[in-house]
């Protein structure tokens, strides 16, 4: 039985939505940080290849670049306006020695950590990702698959002999980028898999899919997981927990009903990527106005909560970005109606 075009759009948004929720979740530092960095950022490139086109035009690269470049500068300068006025002058930041001109050169290069993207380091996703979706369309202009899988071997081999042996970050995380191609190749081979087989007997599977990607986080955890700075542990055990996750995760979502929220923010990455940490530093702004006394050290619960607070408060900025400036979330109408 094949899936409607609603059915796959829904549970693929859905799963968009939990993705971004980890993220804004993962950013407040949780206990269990070390098991959703095992997949949640493979997660989302798994999904991203979902949508790769058969074949690539030049209109569709120009809009693909519109869809994601352009919305990624915009929102990055306006970080940087925010910092520069604002967000270095307080908090963890003013501890910091940061260079004004570097951080502005950081909207550019798109790596670095706090020297470069104090503004914004969530940001270094977007011009990744797009770098996925380019260097995958030049291995796809093969046209044999063996050599297509061959040439994903040696530069997904490549990204972590860069960031192994090199030791060094490569503009718009191309390093990172290349790793990904495990990820975002594997979303394009088993999209049509996964959207016209609904037949899988997977409810106890599902269990020990958990227990395993459990156990396999506790095992690769000799330095912490994280895809931005390179940081994979046992690459092997990286690539191999990663893709558990994604299983495990993917195949729950084909089977969970329909949550419109979850649909509404994996409609809405690109926003609740740039703002999340910002409204948590509007949030800790106002506790510092009504409890003077309260510390930053929070509970678990209070990270969940916040997470709440987050997700409520960009709500309705999403809804008005979407109607007033569409471009900030890559959706700009004019440019899609004359593509």
């Amino acid at each position: 039985m094949l899936y409607s075009k609603k059915e796959r759009i829904n549970w693929i948004d859905q799963l968009k939505g939990f993705s971004i929720i980890l993220v804004v979740y993962g950013h407040n530092l949780p206990f269990v940080d070390i098991y959703i960095d095992s997949f949640r950022i493979p997660l989302f490139f798994f999904s991203a290849g979902f949508f790769h086109p058969s074949l690539a035009t030049l209109n569709i690269i120009k809009k693909r670049a519109k869809q994601i470049l352009i919305p990624y500068f915009l929102w990055s300068f306006l970080l940087f306006i925010f910092w520069f006025f604002i967000g270095r002058k307080y908090g963890d930041s003013t501890s910091l020695d940061l260079s004004a001109s570097k951080n502005f050169l950081g909207i550019f290069y798109a790596q670095g950590g706090h020297e470069y993207m104090n503004w914004g380091i969530t940001m270094w996703f977007l011009p990744s990702i797009f770098m996925s979706f380019l260097i995958f369309e030049f291995v796809r202009r093969l046209k044999v698959i063996k050599h297509q899988i061959v040439s994903l071997l040696f530069l997904i081999s490549l990204g972590f002999l860069i960031s192994r042996i090199f030791k060094t970050h490569l503009i718009w995380s191309v390093d990172v980028s290349l790793v990904s191609l495990f990820f975002y190749s594997s979303g394009f081979y088993l999209k049509d898999f996964l959207f016209t087989n609904k037949s899988i007997k997977y409810e106890l599977v599902l269990l020990l899919l958990f227990f395993i990607i459990y156990l396999i986080s506790a095992i690769n955890t000799s330095e912490n997981i994280d895809m931005f700075r390179s940081n994979y542990g046992n690459e092997f055990l990286f690539l191999f927990n990663a893709s558990i996750g994604i299983c495990f995760w993917v195949l729950l979502f084909r089977k969970l009903k329909t949550f419109k929220i979850l649909i509404f923010f994996g409609k809405n990455t690109i926003p609740v990527l740039a703002m999340h940490i910002r409204v948590l530093t509007l949030i800790k702004f106002f506790m510092i106005l009504f409890w003077t006394s309260k510390s930053f050290e929070f509970s678990e619960l209070e990270k969940i909560i916040l997470v709440f607070l987050q997700l409520i408060i960009m709500y309705p900025v999403i809804i008005f970005i979407n109607k007033k400036a569409p471009i900030l979330n890559g959706k700009n109408k004019v440019l899609e109606t004359r593509n």
